[in-house]
């Protein structure tokens, strides 16, 4: 079975996921400082219920280049996620040769990491941020190069930007299995040109851009049913390939109707990459 076919199969929950409905008010998002207040939005956003597979089911049929996902296993010597350092010395080398060997890619470069949590962003909690309840995808086609220039050396990002380069972000629970707020995400090749909306992210002292997604009842969504640990999801953000590929995707946490309600909050963690191909 392909994962273009799982639509009619068995093996759903219909759940809701948050969508901007129109774009009659321009739609922007505020971030305020970690810990100091929580973000919020201007626009018109609701609430649409989605049948969303199990992606389990199709995993092995799964490609960043054709829905923009994948699962992969993932086992891990950090242990505490909670400590920046050993994030950076165990965990960025560990996620460095996962994605170049499911990729090909001929360089890594990690340069974000951020932990979400139910509660996460509010006075005392472990976590920078909560789950976010919102379709989107992490980079535009302006913000893709500007992340190059970013984290590389000027003349490293002008040679750089001559070849193919993705952004792909590693998302994985720091405990399992998830039972809360689990990662919704949609097949990106159900996603139409304008559903990807161009949204201002406000920051104390930047603006950047995201995309959010507008709503198309054709999108087809996968979750994949209590992620371990020891599971990790491939997201791609961004590729500057035209060929055809899957350049960008939509994902959300979402609340699943079928969660207990004494399930333990979810843990994970995003930790964002570029990578670049000699082609």
């Amino acid at each position: 079975m392909t994962a273009a076919t799982a639509r009619t199969e068995p093996g759903h929950i219909d759940a809701p996921v948050v969508y901007l409905a129109d774009l009659d008010v321009k739609p922007v998002t505020h971030n305020p400082p970690p810990g100091t207040a929580l973000p919020w939005r201007e626009g018109n956003y609701d609430h649409f219920t989605v049948a969303m597979h199990d992606g389990r089911r199709v995993a092995d049929d799964l490609s960043l280049d054709r829905e923009g996902f994948e699962l992969v296993r993932h086992e891990t010597a950090v242990t505490d996620f909670y400590d920046d350092d050993e994030v950076r010395r165990v965990y960025y080398p560990e996620i460095e040769a996962l994605l170049k060997r499911e990729t090909g890619a001929a360089r890594v470069v990690i340069f974000d990491h951020t932990r979400r949590a139910d509660g996460g962003g509010e006075p005392g909690a472990k976590a920078e941020r909560a789950p976010v309840r919102l379709t989107h995808n992490d980079y535009t086609e302006k913000s893709g190069p500007r992340q190059v220039r970013d984290s590389l050396a000027p003349d490293e990002a002008e040679e750089a930007l001559k070849h193919r380069f993705i952004e792909v972000n590693v998302w994985q629970p720091i405990s399992g299995p998830v039972l809360s707020s689990p990662l919704g995400l949609v097949d990106a090749s159900s996603i139409a040109p304008g559903d990807l909306v161009t949204v201002d992210l406000v920051y104390a002292d930047r603006t950047g851009e995201i995309y959010h997604g507008l709503y198309n009842p054709d999108h087809r969504w996968y979750y994949f049913p209590k992620m371990r640990a020891d599971e990790a999801v491939l997201i791609k953000c961004f590729d500057s390939a035209t060929d055809g590929r899957a350049r960008f995707s939509l994902h959300t946490g979402f609340d699943d109707p079928t969660t207990p309600a004494n399930a333990p909050p979810r843990e994970s963690i995003e930790t964002r990459a570029l990578l670049f191909f000699d082609d």
